[in-house]
Order: structure tokens, then sequence, then C-alpha cells
């Protein structure tokens, strides 16, 4: 896990693995394509933003996906929201 992502800190992560369940309610485009596997999620927070961002990651911990949130638990919603099982899976940093 990085600790810096994107150029923003870390807060809180997951690994996705078989405690998940993809729901299919969000699709992901990355320049026109389908999004490749995300192998975890991440909670960050750039400098000065007030806000925070759940970034989807490859196993390199390389952002792949954002979505922006007002709330860490907006973000946590979002993470539930596309991936069931995640409410009891974060990690602090």
């Amino acid at each position: 896990m990085l600790k810096v992502i994107g150029g923003a800190t870390t807060l809180f992560y997951t690994v996705i693995d078989n405690r998940h369940i993809i729901t299919g309610n969000t699709t992901h485009l990355v320049d026109g394509q389908l999004a490749e596997k995300i192998s975890g999620l991440a909670i960050c927070r750039y400098v000065n933003d007030s806000g925070y961002y759940l970034f989807g990651c490859n196993d390199q911990w390389d952002s792949i996906t954002d979505t922006y949130h007002e709330t860490i638990e907006d973000a946590k919603e979002q993470a539930e929201f596309e991936y069931t099982n995640t409410i009891g899976t974060w990690n602090e940093i």
C-alpha cells in the first residue's frame, strides 16, 4: 500500500478480494475503454482540497479510476455501492 497515490495522501485502503462482490452498479471508462481490473480501493486527500477521492487501483496501487466526495463517509458509501462488503474491510493509514 502506498502512502501517496497520484499525489494525494492515502487515509484508508482496502484490497479487493474474495470478500467483495462487484455490484455492476457503476462502469468506469478510461480513454473510452472499460477500466482494467481493480485490485484495491483507496480514500485519499490532496493538500489544500476539502474533499476526498476514492481511487480504484491496480495491484501496484496506481490509480486507474477516481471519484470525488465531500466526506470520507460518502467515499465509503460509493465504494460499497460498487463493491459489496467494503464497509468492514477498510484499513486506516
